[in-house]
């Protein structure tokens, strides 16, 4: 066996490890008992450690180096050379990190969901607190350990987003936000009402309607399931088994069939990775902000389209006849795109959603450089949530604990949620002019030549490249910009609201 197959074997073993502990968190936050959280917080801490010690292993680094000098005359595009690439960078990375603080981390976090979600259903951020302020600590421990940086931000950042910096990051954002706002404050002023009819959709039927729905997309259910949780996730324990969840509210069906859409786009990304990848690191999605870009463009391009409606409305309709009786497809598709200020993310509109990014990223800066204290950071929450999208929270569910990600240690994680909105309307314009009656198609209910273009160009690559590479290839574009994003609002909100 030569020393790569050997590599690639290693690699299966962590892999493998590392999907076991997916599994138990996706178990945690879908039906695992209450009473179960301390051997959970333990179980998910021992895994870290392992982990971590085989990816840092000094026969793992021999292993690699000799992989290395093995596949030297590798093509630098071909899987070897691939793999291989993203294996010296992680291992550099980890070898930085102390085992201690993996596991310190891991425990730090299983614990901080069980709070959070407590928090989060008393409304009382002091309860989560006391986690937050032990996850920012251990935070600032670890970007500590790749100084000298610019930024606190940009170690934590690069973990999801390979080189991007907290600095290319402020550039884009300003930009976006200087195009955006104006954009948002025409469409409020002159856009018209619109309302998807008030009534209770039963769960059993919205379940049911989403399932169809993602059928039709081309979502594997032999490779997949969709449960509920508190916060709609995807995740995946190898190519052949990628789930879902979504979140279900009784007089609100179109933020489950949204959500479960969103979620959708990244069970594709993931179901549409090239076998040959299997069981290594690449065998993921480019970068988060990639990954975001598939469940955005299914979300807001598809799912919020004219085209859409048109095939979905009869199926929307067929699962509640009396609650739509006197609806219309262009009614829905109104309803979908009104544009709202509004507190929750999750729920909010694609003209209003990138601002909601902005909020967090400025909030986790200023927590991380210890410019802002935790104790205060309810009060700054609302602040700028007034600043940036005009309403103020009542309580702290519908602010600062409304997302799950803070409970993960996840900082640099967010704005990895607007780069993808941006990929997203980048992508779409290329399928556009590469794929003939993409909107057509779309109309009819066939799916199948948006998906192709998405499998070829961005799905089957996986995470084999840098996302600046898988930028050029996928799309022949050197850098992300909000322009396309921007232009396509003006397009849909100029027949939305008449300007």
């Amino acid at each position: 066996m030569t020393a790569y197959e050997r590599l690639r074997e290693a690699c299966g073993v962590i892999r493998d490890l590392e999907h076991t502990a997916a599994l138990l968190d996706w178990d945690q936050q879908t039906f695992m008992p209450v009473n179960a959280e301390p051997d959970r917080v333990a179980q998910l801490t021992t895994l870290a450690g392992v982990i971590h010690e085989k990816q840092t292993d000094p026969g793992f680094a021999r292993l690699l180096e000799q992989a290395e000098a093995e596949c030297r005359d590798c093509p630098p595009d071909s899987v070897q050379a691939c793999l291989i690439r993203r294996l010296r960078r992680d291992f550099e990375k980890q070898s930085k990190v102390p085992v201690d603080l993996v596991k310190q981390l891991a425990e730090a976090a299983a614990q901080a969901h069980s709070a959070w979600a407590g928090a989060r259903e008393k409304a009382q951020f002091s309860l989560f607190a006391p986690h937050l302020e032990r996850l920012l600590d251990l935070r600032r421990q670890y970007a500590a350990l790749f100084a000298p940086h610019e930024s606190i931000y940009d170690p934590l950042l690069d973990n999801f987003e390979e080189g991007f910096t907290a600095k290319q990051l402020d550039v884009l954002f300003a930009d976006l936000r200087r195009k955006l706002v104006p954009l948002l404050r025409r469409i409020i002023d002159s856009q018209p009402p619109a309302e998807c009819p008030k009534a209770v959709y039963g769960e059993k039927e919205q379940l049911a309607f989403t399932d169809e729905v993602l059928h039709a997309i081309g979502y594997d259910f032999t490779r997949g399931r969709q449960d509920q949780s508190a916060h709609p996730f995807t995740t995946g324990f190898s190519l052949n088994d990628v789930r879902i969840t979504t979140r279900i509210f009784p007089e609100m069906p179109l933020s489950a069939l949204l959500s479960s859409i969103h979620e959708c786009g990244h069970a594709l990304y993931e179901q549409g990775i090239s076998r040959e990848l299997d069981r290594t690191p690449l065998a993921d999605g480019a970068s988060f902000g990639f990954h975001e870009s598939q469940s955005r463009l299914w979300e807001n391009l598809v799912g919020r389209s004219r085209a859409f409606w048109e095939y979905c409305f009869p199926v929307f309709r067929r699962y509640f006849p009396e609650q739509l009786k006197e609806a219309s497809a262009e009614q829905i598709w109104r309803a979908v795109n009104h544009v709202e200020a509004t507190l929750i993310r999750t729920e909010s509109d694609e003209v209003t959603y990138n601002l909601h990014i902005m909020l967090r990223y400025e909030m986790e800066k200023e927590l991380l450089n210890g410019t802002l204290a935790v104790k205060d950071a309810p009060a700054a929450w609302n602040a700028k949530s007034m600043e940036l999208l005009g309403v103020e929270p009542t309580n702290d569910s519908e602010g600062i604990l409304q997302d799950i990600h803070w409970s993960m240690g996840e900082f640099g994680y967010f704005p990895t949620y607007a780069v993808g909105n941006l990929l997203a309307a980048q992508t779409w314009c290329a399928a556009e002019k590469q794929v003939p009656g993409l909107e057509a198609e779309i109309a009819k209910g066939n799916f199948r030549p948006l998906l192709d273009f998405l499998r070829r160009k961005v799905h089957v690559l996986g995470a084999r490249f840098t996302p600046a590479e898988t930028l050029r290839r996928s799309l022949d574009a050197s850098e992300i910009v909000p322009d396309h994003f921007i232009r396509l609002l003006e397009k849909k909100y100029s027949q939305i609201c008449g300007f």
